[in-house]
C-alpha cells in the first residue's frame, strides 16, 4: 500500500461550518467480494443522497470514470457520501488526496460505515490524524531506506544496476579473442549480450582500438 501523503494536503484552514448545506451525493464502487451495488446504493439513498454514481469496475488499476463524473457533478456546499472508506480510496494517500481536494472546493465528505463526517470537528480531527499517520509512515520508510543504503555502502555492497557483463563473461570474451576467425558478433551471441556491450566491457575488441592490441591476442588476454 502506498503511504506517501499528498504534498498539497489541506485539511485545516478556514472553518468548515459552511460546508454541507447543499446536496448529498453518493458514490458506490464494487469490491472483489461483492459485485452487486444494490446494498451500497440502498444505504446511500437512505442516507439522503439525491443521486448515486455507480462504479462497476473493481480492478486495482482500472480507471474510475464514475468517480470522475461524480467529482465533476459536486458543487460548493455539497457532501460526497460513501458507504465505507475503501469504496473511495484505494490507499491512505489516495483517500487523503481526494478528501483534501473536496475540502479545497468547499465540499464535505461522509463515510457511513466509519461514521466519519468532515463537516464536523470530530470528522476533521480524524482526517488530521490520518494525514499525520501517513506522513509518519512515509518518514519511517525514507529513514529506513537511507539507513539501509548507508549500511550497504559501508559493507562494500555495490549499489545500483548490476553490470551488463560479469567478470567471468569478460574473461571468456578475451579468451575467445585469441581464437582465429572469431567475430565480435559471434562472441556476443555466445555470451548473450549485444555487440555494444562487448565493446564497452572489452575495449580491445572495439574497431577504434589500436591494431597492435588486436593483432596480439596474448596482450589482450593479460590486459
Amino acid at each position: 500500500m502506498t503511504n506517501d501523503a499528498p504534498a498539497d494536503l489541506i485539511l485545516d484552514g478556514d472553518p468548515l461550518e459552511a460546508i454541507g448545506g447543499g446536496a448529498r451525493v453518493g458514490y458506490a464502487r464494487v469490491s472483489t467480494t461483492e459485485q452487486s451495488l444494490r446494498r451500497q446504493v440502498d444505504a446511500l439513498t437512505d442516507a439522503g443522497c439525491i443521486r448515486v454514481f455507480e462504479e462497476k469496475l473493481s480492478g486495482k488499476n482500472a480507471e474510475r470514470p464514475e468517480l470522475a463524473a461524480c467529482l465533476d457533478y459536486l458543487r460548493d456546499g455539497d457532501t460526497l457520501v460513501v458507504l465505507e472508506l475503501s469504496r473511495l480510496g484505494r490507499s491512505l494517500a489516495d483517500l487523503l488526496s481526494l478528501v483534501s481536494g473536496l475540502r479545497q472546493r468547499g465540499i464535505g465528505f461522509t463515510s457511513l460505515h466509519e461514521n466519519l463526517d468532515t463537516t464536523t470537528p470530530g470528522g476533521r480531527l480524524v482526517f488530521h490524524v490520518f494525514a499525520a499517520l501517513a506522513e509518519f509512515i512515509r518518514e519511517l520508510i525514507a529513514d529506513g531506506t537511507r539507513e539501509g543504503l548507508a549500511a550497504a555502502r559501508a559493507g562494500g555492497v555495490r549499489l545500483g544496476r548490476p553490470p551488463a557483463m560479469t567478470d567471468e563473461q569478460i574473461r571468456h570474451a578475451r579468451a575467445l579473442l585469441a581464437e582465429p576467425n572469431t567475430t565480435v558478433a559471434s562472441i556476443a551471441r555466445l555470451l548473450g549480450v549485444s555487440r555494444s556491450t562487448i565493446y564497452k566491457y572489452v575495449p580491445e575488441l572495439s574497431p577504434n582500438h589500436s591494431v597492435e592490441s588486436r593483432s596480439d591476442p596474448q596482450a589482450a588476454l593479460t590486459s
